[in-house]
């Protein structure tokens, strides 16, 4: 028997109607929700759903605008689609309040205006260098040159880029304890 006269019957109330005819829909309304939806769950959700809402609403269909098949797929494709807004705008919702509710923690807050005034701190001390110290231990430290590299950068003796470095890392070590 075909959909149209299976929800026909189903229309007055007819459960064996019903039986046959869920047969026949279920593997489609599930498929076209779950393309919807994505989610195995929520897609076996919406689809029964669906088939629970065409037990009870078989009366409005009317065979002179369509078939069977296309009026509970297209129930099906609304139920769905009206799923992934709903929970869209569920995540919307609380990602919105999360933001509102978000307010950094007072040691968050505190550690960044640390970090920040050691930063200008380590400044102060580079500039007390003198420029060929700075440029070595810049090239080491923040650009992350080797010994040997830096020597190659500046086109100097390995021995002098070595002292260059112990010096200016000493004048560094004194100067940020006057920071402590």
């Amino acid at each position: 028997m075909e959909a149209d006269e299976l929800l026909v019957r189903v229309a007055r109330g007819d459960q064996k109607a019903f039986e046959e005819l869920y047969g026949l829909v279920s593997g489609p309304v599930f498929g076209l929700v779950r393309r919807v939806v994505r989610d195995p769950a929520q897609s076996e959700e919406v689809a029964q759903e669906v088939l629970l809402e065409l037990w009870r609403s078989a009366a409005r269909f009317d065979p002179r605008r369509g078939s069977a098949l296309s009026w509970i797929l297209t129930l099906a494709h609304r139920r769905a689609v009206d799923r992934v807004r709903s929970a869209r705008a569920a995540t919307e919702r609380e990602q919105r309040e999360g933001m509102r509710a978000h307010h950094p923690a007072f040691d968050q807050v505190a550690e960044e205006v640390e970090a920040g005034l050691e930063r200008e701190w380590v400044r102060h001390c580079l500039d007390r260098l003198t420029s060929l110290q700075r440029q070595s231990v810049t090239l080491a430290y923040y650009d992350g040159y080797t010994y040997r590299e830096v020597a190659e950068q500046l086109s100097l003796p390995l021995g002098t880029v070595k002292t260059r470095m112990r010096d200016g890392l000493t004048r560094l070590r004194e100067c940020m304890g006057g920071a402590a």
